[in-house]
């Protein structure tokens, strides 16, 4: 068969152009404007889920970032507890020093005035201070065993 045959018209017979045998397919302005549309939501859908997948990765960040918050909020809580607790035992302890700082200036003036009796021979003086002084330390003695006792039970 040649190139005549080929291009002549099955139910006519007529000869027909080059451009009789390409398929012309008539798209109206609406359906070339709707398969822009649909490229471009095809395009659009793309470029949603692509933002989509970078939100969730934002998102996983995001949460890793407040969990390393939330662990180092309670780590300085901690610590915050340790100071207080180390605070409180130091004010204790100050507390203590001050008592007994406190009795041994009571002492030691009651020491001073049993010099000065002895020095004036004020026998009845030097023994009512001495006594005194003796009762204290009773006291005081009494008061440091009871805090070790005390010390001894807590641990």
């Amino acid at each position: 068969m040649g190139l005549a045959a080929k291009l002549r018209h099955p139910g006519t017979g007529k000869m027909r152009n080059y451009m009789d045998t390409k398929k012309q397919v008539v798209v109206s302005p609406f359906q070339r404007a709707t398969r822009r549309k649909s490229l471009k939501g095809k395009k659009s859908e793309k470029q949603i889920s692509r933002s989509i997948e970078r939100i969730r990765d934002e998102m996983v960040e995001i949460r890793e970032g407040q969990k390393r918050i939330r662990t180092g909020q309670k780590e300085v809580r901690e610590k915050f507890q340790e100071i207080n607790k180390e605070a409180a035992k130091l004010k204790e302890e100050t507390n203590l020093i001050t008592k007994q700082s406190a009795a041994n200036q009571i002492k030691i003036d009651l020491m001073f005035q049993i010099v000065r009796a002895r020095a004036e021979n004020d026998a009845a003086k030097d023994a009512t201070l001495t006594q005194t002084l003796r009762e204290l330390m009773t006291k005081q003695n009494m008061g440091k065993t009871r805090a070790c006792e005390e010390k001894h039970d807590q641990d």
